[in-house]
């Protein structure tokens, strides 16, 4: 059995245009460049036959994954938190004297180096169904780390 797997509206339509590339632009390129290095003969000599099938190979567990995630994905609609940090929502912290803003997004959708955080990592945890105001402990490499809920949007 599959588990739901929750993301914004902005992530599916993200993820379904992903799938849209692999399926529609990128494994026909590849289907062909496979055809190509075919028709050059001994295919157990061949390194551009091999690369190319193994390409595809991955290209393929890819599209099959986009997939399965978007079968299951259940999109999360943003703006209903009251007052709480939920799926969807912009998170200004501060931390040590610093602020910090992150948003809360699923697990496909996250990527810390632009402070999309996924709602099942650690700091996403510690913040989901929080207010303003709260403060919230978590653990971290470098030790607990506090994180004090400025503002919610």
């Amino acid at each position: 059995m599959n588990k739901q797997i929750q993301m914004t509206e902005k992530g599916h339509e993200a993820l379904q245009e992903e799938l849209k590339v692999l399926v529609e632009e990128k494994r026909p390129k590849m289907v062909d460049r496979l055809s190509r290095a075919r028709a050059e003969g001994d295919l157990s000599e061949n390194s551009d036959y091999q690369n190319a099938k193994d390409e595809l190979e991955f290209m393929d567990g890819k599209i099959a994954e986009l997939k399965n995630v978007l079968k299951n994905a259940e999109v999360v609609e943003v703006g209903k938190n009251d007052g709480k940090v939920a799926l969807g929502t912009s998170v200004l912290v501060k931390i040590d004297g610093d602020k910090h803003e992150y948003h809360v997004v699923g697990e496909w959708e996250a990527n810390p180096a632009k402070k999309r955080i996924s709602h099942t990592s650690p700091l996403g945890q510690a913040l989901m169904g929080k207010k303003k105001g709260e403060k919230v402990d978590v653990e971290a490499p470098a030790g607990k780390v506090v994180y004090e809920i400025l503002e919610i949007k």
